[in-house]
């Protein structure tokens, strides 16, 4: 196996992490740009869960002047994020790949795939199955309250939608980040195992920050961050950096038992 490329001056670290800061920042704006002019129609998108949850007659207003002009800002804003994924994945890979083996930069073109793919279906499961349980949760538990209409302001419902899509994103990401730490050494499936209370304690410290302040929405969080995990455990025995030592070592073994004793 190839050892990483050598140690590079702080000087060319800190320039190849700005130039690698430059292409995702100008692929998340032109990916901003080509969202910003459909970004009425995405946000009659995102807002369907809490639209179809809201009594009959009811509506999302805004509470101030500048509230529609900002709101669709962070619309292009969230949707420039997730056309622009991979490209910003890709450039995350391209700076800690020279500290890699030769071995496990050709994972380069897997990773990108996979981890957008993650991303993807983390906001696609949230949106299509978590949300209407959410907003139909919270707006009935909120009109049952007795002389309390449901209006809900457009911009405070994107901004909780757009934290709980980039939370589901994330966290589906898990396998992913549990794969290459296996494949660097730094945790086994033994390791991992092992731990698996302090997950199920950081999945629910992670759904009541990332969540509305109700069980139902922490265990929405929670539950998949347990599932992904105990996936990441298969796949962390079936990749692990552990299982690659111990071939390799059995090689060597092989190779010494092979050599004739003098």
């Amino acid at each position: 196996m190839s050892e990483p490329s050598g140690a590079m001056p702080l000087s060319n670290h800190l320039e190849e992490l700005r130039k690698r800061l430059i292409i995702a920042a100008g692929a998340w704006l032109v990916a901003f740009l080509g969202c910003y002019s459909i970004a009425e129609q995405l946000f009659e998108r995102i807002s369907e869960p809490v639209r179809q949850a809201l009594p009959k007659g009811s509506s999302l207003v805004f509470i101030s002047a500048t509230e529609p002009f900002f709101t669709l800002l962070k619309v292009a804003a969230l949707g420039g994020l997730v056309v622009a994924f991979p490209i910003i994945v890709w450039q995350i890979w391209g700076f800690v790949a020279p500290g890699l083996y030769a071995g496990e930069k050709k994972l380069v073109i897997p990773f990108v795939l996979f981890s957008s793919l993650c991303f993807g279906g983390g906001t696609f499961f949230g949106f299509t199955f978590v949300f209407p349980m959410i907003f139909s949760f919270l707006v009935k538990y909120g009109t049952d309250v007795g002389g309390v209409n449901a209006m809900l302001s457009m911009g405070a419902y994107l901004t909780l939608a757009s934290r709980l899509l980039i939370a589901f994103g994330l966290v589906f990401e898990l396998p992913i980040i549990i794969f290459f730490l296996a494949r660097m050494g730094i945790v086994d499936h033994k390791w991992l195992a092992k731990n698996r209370k302090f997950a199920l304690l950081v999945a629910f410290v992670v759904g009541a920050v990332l969540t509305p302040p109700d069980v139902f929405s922490q265990a929405s969080i929670a539950l998949p961050f347990i599932i992904l995990y105990e996936i990441g455990i298969i796949v962390a025995r079936l990749f692990g950096k552990e299982k690659v030592v111990e071939e390799d070592e059995e090689d060597d073994d092989s190779e010494e038992a092979s050599e004739p004793v003098p």
